[in-house]
């Protein structure tokens, strides 16, 4: 009798405790996130030179980042995001070593042009660092790199040939990932380079709306042209699931490709293919706002995330927010951005102190099991150019989510 008479009153005693209270989420301000993301960088920087290479990725169960060289595409990255950590700390040494990474890339611009990407490896490192330091040698990169770049233009097509060593494959081919390079042709058009430049990246951009981007508002990786001709042949994926499904981040480089040739240009068709692209790309993100590497795997919700489509596509919004006069289409392209830099904040994607990357769950190149779930740096780089914009547009965040890992 005892015992029962005991264990009663420890019940009621637990019973007639007040409710816990329930933890309210942590906000955190922009400049956190950014406060945090340059400390980052220059821990890295403490640990990795030039000489060692351009990051790239990191690979499963390791925390530094595997390099690459020069001439890899993705070599632009590094230094951009050195440049945008330095944009918002104004740290003199981070200006240095943007400044020694961004050295190595001058040989794009002088050597023979192998693929599209020279847009993404000098605009990225040498175009932040003029738009920075307004360093006329950089200038001279830049302008001299557009005339590499436009050496692949083929007037009869009316596009950029994207890929020369995979013609045999894709036979003469331009690729929608090469919407993100046409800026640097643009911007060299009118600050002393060749204006033809400005014809080029036009045609490019519009032989691209009119062919790649696909009537659903979904569009293919690949596009098929003859050489002579310039008849379009047909559209395939090459890092996509299928030929007619949705890839996630070739969606956002039409997104934010399309944008900026609106800009450029003033052509309306830009403006709305942009705007469809978005839309489409917005209406079928999965709940937490992060989209799957594909968004037709059949996988789903098995399948892996891409960080780096997010951060693209919230870059694109940001440009569309600049660009609109309806002020209802730029605070709905303005508040699914946010959402888009708000869910990449999170403890769910931030990467904290496990690695040395910003972010967590990109997907590189699926249908070659290729950088699957793991950091990649161009997510970086629009993560940081998405939080900078997103700064510049006068807010702040309030994420629903903790940053536990920072």
């Amino acid at each position: 009798m005892t015992r029962i008479f005991l264990l009663l009153s420890v019940f009621l005693i637990v019973s007639c405790k007040s409710p816990k209270k329930e933890e309210q989420p942590e906000t955190f301000s922009l400049d956190k996130v950014l406060e945090n993301n340059v400390r980052k960088t220059q821990k890295t920087l403490e640990t990795l030179s030039v000489n060692q290479g351009f990051p790239r990725n990191i690979e499963k169960d390791t925390k530094d980042w595997h390099t690459v060289g020069v001439r890899d595409w993705c070599s632009g990255f590094w230094p951009g995001v050195i440049w945008y950590a330095y944009e918002f700390s104004k740290d003199e040494n981070l200006k240095k070593h943007a400044e020694i990474f961004t050295k190595p890339l001058d040989t794009i611009a002088y050597s023979p042009a192998d693929n599209h990407d020279i847009g993404f490896m000098v605009y990225c490192s040498y175009g932040n660092g003029y738009r920075l330091t307004g360093n006329e040698e950089y200038k001279k990169v830049l302008l001299s790199a557009a005339d590499t770049l436009a050496t692949l233009y083929n007037p009869k097509v009316g596009t950029i040939l994207s890929w020369p060593s995979q013609k045999h494959k894709f036979k003469y081919n331009t690729i929608i990932d090469n919407m993100m390079n046409l800026e640097l042709l643009f911007w060299a058009a009118k600050n002393g380079g060749n204006k033809e430049l400005y014809d080029i990246a036009k045609s490019h951009a519009t032989k691209t709306m009119d062919h790649i981007v696909r009537k659903d508002n979904a569009v293919y990786h690949v596009g098929s042209f003859d050489e002579e001709t310039g008849e379009f042949l047909r559209g395939y994926t090459h890092q996509g699931y299928d030929h007619e499904s949705m890839w996630a981040r070739g969606q956002g480089w039409g997104v934010y490709g399309f944008a900026v040739a609106y800009r450029e240009t003033g052509d309306s068709a830009f403006l709305e293919t942009s705007k469809k692209l978005a839309d489409h790309f917005l209406n079928r993100l999965p709940e937490d706002g992060v989209p799957y590497w594909d968004f037709d795997d059949p996988k789903i919700p098995e399948a892996p995330k891409d960080a780096s489509a997010a951060a693209v596509v919230a870059c694109g919004l940001f440009e569309l927010v600049n660009l609109l006069e309806n002020e209802e289409l730029k605070a709905k392209y303005f508040e699914a951005g946010k959402k888009l830099v708000q869910e990449l904040s999170s403890s769910e994607y931030l990467s904290g102190d496990e690695n040395q990357a910003l972010l967590l769950h990109s997907t590189g190149h699926y249908p070659k099991n290729s950088e699957i779930d793991v950091p990649i740096i161009y997510a970086d780089y629009y993560y940081m150019e998405a939080l900078l914009r997103l700064k510049k547009l006068g807010e702040s965040i309030d994420s629903e989510k903790v940053l536990a890992k920072n």
